[in-house]
């Protein structure tokens, strides 16, 4: 069941990464509801598909606080 969460909390990532705004509102509500070691890998995940989108580089600094 988590890994259904972490999977859906990236599809919807990538649908709102058109709008900044979007992306940081959603990436604040996964960080809320996913457990440590899935923040763990959308940090990764978040620094591998920031890198061909620079605009949503300063959203890193959300999912490290």
């Amino acid at each position: 069941m988590s890994r259904m969460i972490y999977d859906y909390t990236k599809e919807v990532l990538e649908r709102v990464s058109f709008d900044q705004k979007l992306f940081i509102k959603e990436l604040k509500k996964a960080v809320k509801i996913l457990l440590p070691y899935e923040i763990d890998h959308l940090r990764k995940w978040l620094l591998f598909y920031t890198s061909e989108k620079p605009e949503l580089k300063k959203c890193l600094s959300i999912i490290n606080e």
